[in-house]
């Protein structure tokens, strides 16, 4: 169906479900809380439920899903997009065999069987617009034979790019219109919510995240990252090495294979930290499904990672602020924390230092106070984030996802195991990324990422200092004044040809230092 129809027939069934009549009923001041309240009572209501669930048919497969589940659960009116996607993966059936087998043909471009030698066309797993596939491969590639093959339904991601583009069309009508839509910038939070829906269903990104991890944890005994397929991936297509998995909250399961969960707490906590404070690319959206244990002879016990499609980043000045605040805080060194708040813009110049101290020192003393074993890092790592709110200050999204990322690690650890040491495995972890921040190792990384600036700055260096005496030259009047000058300029060639020296004996160390590391 051409996108202008699609996009007519979907605003037509809006209307004539009433959505424009829900609208104008509700109460200018509490619009959305009037509505979900109604939801509720159509809830409560079993005809009111079953005339909605007879309706939906009607509606594409993004709107239906979540008008659906709103309907069954109304709580996940204030849970995030992306928990609210995952809520509605159930109700999405997936293609059947032979439609599975015709998609994955026009995915490759080839028939399946000059690729794989068996392809297992029920999917093993379904989520909202994407399936997954178990299939062996007729030529190793990489070493890998048997591959997992992650299929997007291209017709059903048409569908939702349409209900996308009537969202954005639709705010951009009610932008010319309102003015308060306009203050809000309607158009720009359709546009977002539209960024945030299809980075789900970009195979190619998800293959670069899934990729870039395993070069962060490459040779890691703790983790298994799977192998990408580079030449099987394309825009409906993720083809990687198969590792044969369960999920992390399967305790009987991983009993039955031998599977020590003491250890596998402790890897969860590490990797996770590791993963977002050292390496700065996390998953924005961790949880318990998403966290599943190898049991391959080979990988006994290591950490799986899944979908890696929803990643986000710390910047440098991120993640060292949390490392080290973080340290300071286990420390109890409230004053030093406020001092990086401060410094990072986290709170207005004029905050007074000591009411910020006093601020995290009240809120983060009842955590050391507790008992071992219920402190939590997650719990303190909220506040070490939101203390700054009394004071109108505020951390920056990615931080607070990165922090909720590990208090959801915390909890699975604490699940699988519960007397593991979360708190001091924590502190271990961030203390040892303190530590290699600030010894020579922290010290190379800063001096390489400086070298490219060094690589422009200094070959200037000459002509600057002639520019300067040149202007002290034309400034200069009597003989007193030129032999100042005449002294100044020897005082800085000596100066020059010192720092060329200990700029080619620090590269001559450098060298040195990384042949030997390389030995």
């Amino acid at each position: 169906m051409p996108p202008l129809l699609r996009r007519l027939l979907l605003l037509f069934h809006a209307l004539r479900y009433g959505a424009r009549l829900i609208w104008l009923a509700a109460p200018p001041d509490h619009k959305l809380h009037w509505m979900i309240e109604l939801v509720s009572r159509v809830h409560a209501s079993g005809r009111g439920r079953a005339g909605l669930h007879g309706l939906l048919p009607a509606l594409g497969p993004l709107a239906s899903g979540f008008a659906q589940t709103l309907a069954e659960r109304p709580e996940l009116a204030s849970s995030t997009l992306h928990e609210a996607i995952d809520a509605i993966d159930h109700l999405e059936a997936p293609l059947p065999p032979e439609e599975s087998k015709e998609a994955l043909t026009r995915a490759f471009g080839r028939p399946l069987t000059t690729i794989f030698t068996a392809v297992d066309l029920v999917p093993v797993r379904g989520g909202f617009a994407e399936q997954t596939h178990f299939a062996r491969l007729a030529v190793p590639i990489n070493g890998c034979r048997e591959v997992a093959i992650k299929l997007v339904r291209a017709d059903q991601l048409q569908q939702i790019g349409d209900e996308l583009a009537l969202l954005r069309w639709v705010a951009r009508w009610v932008e010319k219109l309102s003015g308060t839509a306009r203050r809000l910038q309607l158009r720009a939070l359709a546009q977002a919510f539209t960024d945030d829906i299809l980075r789900r269903f970009d195979l190619r990104a998800e293959a670069a995240n899934l990729s870039q991890t395993g070069h962060h944890f490459d040779r890691d005994s703790r983790i298994a990252v799977p192998i990408v397929i580079w030449d099987l991936c394309t825009n409906q297509t993720l083809t990687m090495q198969r590792i044969s998995t369960l999920p992390a909250s399967d305790l009987p399961g991983l009993h039955a294979h031998h599977v020590k969960l003491a250890p596998l707490a402790a890897h969860i906590v590490e990797v996770v930290t590791e993963q977002a404070f050292e390496h700065g690319f996390f998953h924005a959206t961790l949880d318990a499904r998403r966290v599943r244990v190898s049991v391959e002879p080979d990988t006994l016990g290591r950490l799986v990672l899944a979908e890696f499609s929803i990643m986000s980043s710390l910047s440098i000045g991120e993640r060292e602020f949390f490392v080290h605040g973080a340290t300071a805080l286990f420390n109890q060194d409230y004053g030093r924390l406020a001092e990086l708040h401060r410094d990072a813009g986290h709170v207005p110049h004029d905050t007074r230092a000591e009411m910020l101290e006093a601020e995290l020192r009240t809120r983060a003393e009842a955590h050391f106070a507790a008992a071992p074993e219920d402190r939590s890092a997650g719990s303190l790592f909220h506040h070490l984030l939101h203390a700054v709110q009394p004071f109108d200050g505020a951390v920056s999204g990615r931080l607070a996802t990165a922090q909720r990322s590990f208090q959801q690690a915390e909890m699975l650890a604490r699940a699988l195991h519960p007397g593991v040491d979360t708190w001091n495995i924590t502190r271990g972890v961030l203390a040892g990324i303190a530590r290699r921040d600030l010894d020579h190792r922290g010290w190379i990384k800063r001096i390489s990422r400086e070298l490219p600036h060094l690589a422009q700055i200094l070959p200037r260096v000459p002509q600057l200092a002639v520019r300067y005496l040149q202007q002290e030259h034309d400034r200069a009047r009597t003989p007193r004044q030129n032999a100042q000058l005449i002294e100044d300029i020897g005082r800085e060639y000596r100066r020059t040809r010192v720092l060329l020296w200990a700029c080619a004996l620090c590269g001559g160390m450098l060298g040195a230092g990384t042949v030997l590391l390389m030995w």
